[in-house]
């Protein structure tokens, strides 16, 4: 493929963080290859691999090895200045400044018209109304990543990040739960009905990975095999 060389690495450096113990952190780099697999995954589905829609696999790779570069930079900005939480960055803003990030990054590696389109892609990628193919490919892999065990341990990480505990993470799901917010992003969050029903996979295996999680938290197990406790 045309130029991908030249995208992993300067990718893998954009994204790559420390960790807080010291050595290197890949979770970001990791979340950015299982993208780029499921963006091509999604390239191969019958109603895309069958149709006459020209598919920018280039530009669209690309965009999902950088997608994650303007969280990295945010984080890498926060935590120079000494304070790191992602309550006040929007999907949007991360989204523009991984543009920004491509656009210093792969000025010498790639031309100019295939630069402008990468960042196309990763900007409309966080709009429903996006109508560019391939920006809506990566919106679709970005959300089924969002759905499964996978999504679940990415919001693990976040609440660690942030001096949060499992307690949080678990009321965090409950209230997600009640305000509907997962079956809103099953039905506005994907383009391709495929993935849309692996979705709802996904959600399934995370929803009874929660619900142990939560009887962990509680020791609701115990609580059932015990006499009644001195305190509540």
């Amino acid at each position: 493929m045309f130029k991908l060389d030249a995208i992993r690495e300067p990718a893998k450096q954009a994204v790559t963080l420390q960790a807080p113990a010291g050595g290197v952190d890949n979770s970001l780099w990791d979340r950015a290859q299982r993208l780029v697999r499921t963006v091509d995954y999604i390239c191969g589905l019958p109603e895309l691999a069958q149709s006459s829609v020209q598919i920018d696999r280039f530009c669209l790779i690309a965009a999902a090895y950088f997608n994650e570069s303007g969280l990295a930079r945010y984080i890498k900005t926060k935590e120079q200045r000494g304070a790191f939480g992602l309550n006040e960055a929007n999907g949007e803003e991360l989204l523009d400044l991984s543009a920004k990030v491509v656009e210093e990054t792969l000025a010498d590696a790639v031309e100019r018209a295939k630069i402008e389109k990468i960042n196309r892609i990763i900007v409309e990628s966080g709009s429903r109304s996006a109508g560019m193919m391939e920006a809506m490919i990566l919106s679709d892999a970005r959300n089924l990543e969002d759905m499964g065990v996978a999504g679940v341990l990415n919001e693990f990480r976040r609440f660690v990040c942030c001096g949060r505990c499992i307690c949080d993470v678990v009321q965090s799901w409950r209230k997600k739960k009640d305000y509907r917010y997962w079956q809103a992003r099953l039905k506005e969050g994907f383009r391709f009905e495929p993935v849309r029903r692996l979705a709802e996979q996904r959600l399934f295996a995370a929803e009874q990975f929660m619900k142990q999680l939560e009887v962990e938290a509680e020791a609701q197990d115990l609580k059932a095999l015990s006499a009644k406790p001195s305190f509540s």
